[in-house]
């Protein structure tokens, strides 16, 4: 029966992509036609200003978070105003959600000013701009600054309910997904196998995108894999309903050295029911995910930005897009931060009435 199973999936994966082929290109026709609008003069469309936001493949949490983020923000020329029911972003600002591998390539893409703003995991972040761990040897990026702490990030190792694998010891020798190579989730996966003392090489490492690699367990081509999301993570939701999996619980001495070792990494729990077939909840690890931006984009619309964000008419936005979404919250906002707040958002915070945090300082 796994290769039917495996069969609907390769459907369902094929009707996902033309869903998200087409969101694109409505997208992509809508931005088109806005700026074609001849309704206004031409001064209207020197108003338009882009802001892009680099997120993760886009079968992931933080593809549809970001998407879910540009929305909330943007306010093209010619939209109805917040009051009567329009967009409660920023005036003239059109915000995307831009896919990229993930939160390695965003911290240095930001940095770089490859890109205003993007996601990325705590872990990664502060390892970029301490120029520890990862990073250590390198160049601190000290460009790197934090608008928002939004949601946290769990540990995920997935495998085949009818497979062998019951504890991280029995990853040895297999087959496993250990993330693309500019992602956060390879960092995790390499210290979640150090901690359980086992060496990269002694698993047969596979390095696809989160899509590719959800297809091959459920080809039989892999036997396990890693990712760290905020749950309910869309490509292992799939997985999961077309075919019978389970995760590995990270707990006792491994998860305790993790957390001892990084503080910020905290245990965490993927409820039961989150994904088909997992009643039961499964302890792990987690961090928080930043909305992270660089420290040259203008003052004045990272403040408008902060701002809109929090609206309290943007809260349908959130809490209607995703389940992870509902859990940004302006309480949580400042929540393990581990960047300096940009002078923007830092304003924004004290205009809420927040008591903004001292900035961490770089440990290099």
């Amino acid at each position: 029966m796994a290769p039917k199973r495996a069969t609907r999936l390769s459907a369902g994966s094929d009707r996902a992509s033309r869903r998200r082929s087409l969101a694109r290109r409505h997208f992509l026709f809508a931005l088109s036609s806005l700026l074609l609008l001849p309704a206004r003069p031409s001064a209207a469309q020197d108003e338009i200003r882009y802001f892009r936001i680099g997120t993760a493949a886009t079968t992931g949490t933080y593809f549809q978070i970001g998407g879910l983020l540009a929305n909330a923000i943007s306010k093209p020329p010619g939209s109805r105003d917040c009051d009567r029911g329009g967009s409660c972003g920023v005036p003239g600002l059109v915000a995307v959600a831009q896919a990229t591998q993930g939160s390695l390539e965003n911290v240095q893409a930001v940095d770089a000013g490859r890109l205003e703003s993007a996601l990325a995991q705590s872990d990664v972040a502060y390892w970029a701009y301490s120029a520890t761990g990862l990073f250590k040897g390198k160049p601190p990026l000290t460009k790197l600054r934090a608008i928002a702490s939004l949601f946290p990030e769990t540990v995920h190792i997935v495998v085949r309910a009818d497979g062998p694998i019951a504890t991280l010891k029995d990853l040895k020798g297999q087959r496993v997904g250990l993330g693309e190579k500019e992602s956060g989730t390879i960092v995790d996966a390499r210290i979640i196998l150090e901690a359980a003392g086992i060496a990269e090489r002694q698993v047969k490492g596979d390095y696809r995108n989160l899509g590719q690699t959800a297809e091959a367990l459920a080809h039989g081509e892999l036997d396990a894999f890693f990712l760290f999301g905020g749950y309910p993570v869309p490509a292992i939701s799939e997985l999961a309903n077309a075919t019978p999996i389970r995760l590995i619980p990270l707990a006792g001495e491994v998860a305790e050295k993790l957390t001892q070792r990084n503080t910020f990494f905290a245990r965490d729990t993927i409820p039961g029911g989150t994904y088909a077939g997992i009643p039961d909840p499964t302890p792990s690890i987690g961090t928080r995910a930043l909305w992270i931006v660089g420290a040259e984009v203008a003052e004045p619309l990272v403040f408008d930005i902060t701002k809109a964000l929090w609206a309290d008419a943007n809260r349908r936005i959130l809490d209607q897009g995703h389940p992870m979404a509902k859990r940004i919250t302006l309480a949580t906002a400042l929540e393990g931060l581990v960047l300096p707040l940009h002078p923007g958002a830092e304003r924004a915070y004290r205009d809420l009435g927040l008591k903004v945090p001292e900035a961490p300082g770089r440990l290099n």
